[in-house]
């Protein structure tokens, strides 16, 4: 519940050096967070750890999502802004031409494209390409020859898409980060799209996550108190827009 750029901050730390690399948790900073606020959040780490969060990233991830995060990262996406069609429609026949024209994809370019725009001018290049071509981008990716990298990019256009999908399905995941995942999820998404996240839940799953977090927080032991009153605090952000 600190200030946003220093949880961010330390989030970012944590899934670069808390054992292994959490990928997942890295993709859903650089791609859920307009520029303004990954800036931020990169003083706010330079300030706190002595290191760069782009020289961090180089050293500990690997293979084409350390491309994309380094590209993101480092752009300056407009948050705001009215969506330009004309532009979505040419970023759409670039994108078809990166994976379409030659032997091999353009990886260049897709990462550049997509980390550039922002998420409202992302989800519109999307659209048209479905318009312009029958089908999603995310299916042309699955070609064999997109190979790895298609699957990364595919991840990553899923979460800027659709958000509250991304963040549901994380919810869903079943491991030993399970709480601390439901935990970040809710506070962050607090008052900017817990709402949408727990339909998303709901459709899913027939459940809502204010069950999931009563049963994650069912506990009759010597924490029964604290869990409770921690699963209230979680339930109320729920009920914040």
């Amino acid at each position: 519940m600190i200030e946003p750029q220093e949880r961010d901050a330390e989030i970012t730390r944590n899934s670069l050096f808390g054992g292994s690399v959490n990928l997942n948790t890295l993709i859903e900073i650089a791609c859920t967070r307009p520029s303004s606020e990954l800036q931020c959040i990169k003083r706010t780490y330079r300030s706190r750890y002595n290191s760069e969060l782009e020289q961090d990233v180089t050293a500990k991830v690997r293979g084409g999502f350390k491309e994309i995060l380094l590209a993101v990262l480092k752009s300056c996406r407009n948050c705001g802004g009215r969506v330009d069609m004309s532009m979505a429609m040419c970023d759409a026949k670039t994108l078809y031409e990166a994976v379409e024209s030659g032997r091999t994809v353009d990886q260049k370019t897709i990462i550049s494209l997509l980390s550039q725009r922002n998420s409202g001018q992302v989800k519109a290049i999307l659209v048209s390409y479905k318009q312009l071509y029958g089908h999603e981008f995310c299916k042309s990716l699955k070609q064999s020859k997109c190979g790895q990298f298609g699957r990364e990019v595919r991840i990553v256009i899923r979460c800027i898409q659709n958000p509250e999908k991304f963040f549901a399905k994380q919810l869903r995941m079943k491991n030993a980060d399970a709480r601390e995942i439901l935990i970040r999820i809710m506070i962050t998404r607090s008052e900017i799209d817990i709402k949408d996240v727990n339909k998303a839940f709901a459709a899913k799953t027939g459940s809502s996550i204010e069950k999931l977090v009563r049963r994650d927080f069912n506990n009759n032991g010597k924490d029964h108190k604290t869990n409770n009153i921690v699963a209230d605090i979680l339930i109320g952000l729920t009920k914040r827009s």
